[in-house]
């Protein structure tokens, strides 16, 4: 791995030379501390990088690695009921390895947890000719959401072996033949989170999605796999209307994002959500959603990323059939954090 080093800081961009054996969305590691960072300009062997973390006392002379690797997400099971940062950390866990209530930089965890075992139940049977997307088995992740382990993108061929039991999601569930080798398949899927993930076609929306709040059903009726801004001043209540329909409306799987509102209406989420009942299932609304936290006290150009993590989540679980409702609270202080890096 090779070592550049930094020229210049201001504020989340970073520049840094020597970085000719890198390309543009690769993942660094910037300074001392390891501070995470995404190359978004190269110009000759200079990169700028944009810091998703606080830069503060990072100067110049100091190391960057870069990884080689895309901003990615992990897919598997252990998704739901989580809360990550905008960069798919889970905060629970970021609060216990750190013993602290802040975010303290440069620290790596993985998004999701590679120890625990899952009862894998096989649907696909040996000798099956499958391609992407295909449905191998199911996982019960939580007690409403039964999740599919699908066949990863750019993977086509025969089933040569397909297991039953109990594994962690980094381990081999099935071995697909392809024209080039036998490949192995775990239930762990990466995937980059700036690129969309493929479809065969895009249909046309059809059937409304019934949000339970009769005035937005009446006057501004939203179709499932449609889209709809909720503007308005301060207080006019926005955040209270994706509250509601993310609690009531008649979809599968709701995947929160907060990226830049107040830390207090997360936390009205985290309370409210576990208590609140679905009426569709008799369980608890938090075993359908994931949420996603880059409030306004946290980093501003981890933002910018924290909506493109959320949507990469959503279209792995629209991918296996569910109807999967995105919230993103709010686009305009996610658009502030995309000018706070153009200005400079």
């Amino acid at each position: 791995m090779e070592i550049g080093t930094i020229v210049k800081v201001s504020g989340p961009l970073v520049m840094a030379e020597n970085m000719g054996h890198a390309s543009i969305q690769d993942i660094c590691y910037v300074g001392d501390l390891g501070v995470i960072g995404e190359i978004i300009e190269m110009r000759g062997d200079v990169a700028s990088i944009q810091v998703y973390e606080e830069t503060s006392g990072i100067g110049p002379g100091e190391p960057v690695k870069s990884t080689g690797e895309a901003l990615s997400v992990e897919l598997a099971p252990g998704l739901l009921a989580q809360m990550f940062d905008g960069i798919q950390r889970p905060l629970d866990v970021f609060a216990q390895q750190t013993q602290s209530h802040f975010l303290t930089r440069g620290v790596q965890l993985p998004a999701l947890d590679h120890e625990k075992k899952w009862d894998f139940q096989p649907i696909a049977q040996v000798g099956d000719e499958v391609e992407t997307g295909d449905i191998l088995g199911t996982v019960q992740e939580t007690k409403v959401i039964t999740h599919k382990v699908m066949v990863p993108p750019g993977v086509k061929g025969v089933i040569q072996e397909i297991y039953a039991g109990a594994f962690t999601i980094d381990e081999t569930i099935t071995l697909i033949q392809t024209d080039k080798e036998i490949q192995p398949v775990a239930m762990l899927q990466k995937w980059p989170v700036r690129r969309a993930r493929p479809v065969r076609e895009k249909r046309n929306p059809d059937a409304p999605m019934i949000t339970g709040q009769r005035v937005i059903d009446t006057f501004f009726p939203v179709t499932k796999g449609g889209a709809a801004a909720v503007p308005g001043p301060f207080g006019a209540g926005k955040t209270v209307v994706q509250h509601q329909i993310a609690k009531w409306s008649d979809v599968d799987l709701v995947v929160y994002v907060g990226c830049g509102e107040r830390g207090n209406e997360m936390t009205d989420v985290m309370n409210e959500f576990p208590e609140l009942i679905d009426p569709n299932t008799g369980e608890s609304l938090m075993e359908r959603t994931v949420l996603i936290a880059n409030t306004s006290n946290m980093l501003v150009a981890a933002r910018e990323a924290s909506i493109y993590t959320g949507i990469t989540i959503a279209e792995y679980f629209r991918d296996m059939g569910y109807s999967v409702a995105i919230m993103a609270d709010s686009t305009s202080r996610w658009a502030e954090a995309l000018r706070e890096m153009s200005g400079r």
